[in-house]
């Protein structure tokens, strides 16, 4: 009979776990059992997040900004010491910036850029050992179908998604005989306050966070002889 991984009892970080998808997914994560640290630059929006999810089982919340090396590696660091160990590892946060290369501060790129792909590196980095000691687990990478369709205003937004795609494949083949095993999911438009845009307008064709979520959900409990390394979510029916 094919293994799949149980998430009950195990031990998780989610980064950008505060808000939108990475919440979702701390919710699904902690509903099926497992054990989760949720990282976040907000501490208010920290505290709401503990508040929230508390009720579904063991929560802590770390605030960490995954561009700092030593926050990154804290924050897995700190999930292991707590748990025994690390099973799995969700790269959530990111940030989006948008406008034109001539007009866009380097400031903004640098916060793009180190965010959404420095910082998945940074805590994958911490993280490898901590699951190989415990024999293997998952790494899920969350980037964007932006990494493929480029588009004007996004240049560094969908460059630092497609660099997060080619770095996950690549680590996929480093790791996996360490049965540790990594996917990227690339959703299309979340129906979030991402890049701090409201939800104004209709947003019932849009990706739920949840969606997202169960997509987690479904790739680390996968029957442990294949894996789906890149998964592409799309809303059903956009606008026309």
């Amino acid at each position: 009979m094919t293994e799949r991984f149980d998430p009950a009892g195990s031990a998780a970080v989610v980064t950008g776990g505060s808000r939108g998808i990475g919440l979702a997914i701390a919710e699904a994560l902690l509903t099926r059992g497992a054990r989760v640290v949720v990282t976040g630059r907000d501490p208010a929006a920290l505290d709401s997040a503990v508040a929230r999810l508390g009720a579904l089982g063991t929560v802590f919340a770390v605030r960490a900004d995954v561009r700092n090396p030593g926050e990154a590696s804290g924050a897995v660091d700190t999930a292991a010491e707590r748990f025994g160990g690390l099973d799995v590892l969700v790269n959530n946060a990111g940030v989006g910036i948008f406008a034109d290369v001539a007009d866009m501060p380097i400031d903004d790129w640098q916060r793009v850029i180190d965010t959404n792909l420095s910082g998945v590196f940074y805590c994958c980095h911490a993280a490898i050992p901590h699951l190989r000691r415990r024999g293997g687990g998952w790494i899920i990478n969350i980037s964007s179908l932006a990494g493929r369709n480029s588009f004007v205003g996004g240049a560094a937004y969908c460059a630092s998604k497609a660099g997060l795609n080619a770095f996950s494949e690549s680590l996929m083949q480093e790791v996996r005989y360490d049965n540790i095993r990594v996917a990227c999911i690339m959703p299309g438009s979340v129906a979030t306050r991402f890049a701090g845009r409201g939800p104004g307008g209709e947003q019932s064709w849009k990706i739920a966070a949840a969606d997202v979520a169960e997509t987690v959900i479904g790739l680390i409990t996968f029957p442990s002889r294949s894996l789906p390394s890149r998964v592409e979510l799309r809303p059903t029916r956009p606008p026309r």
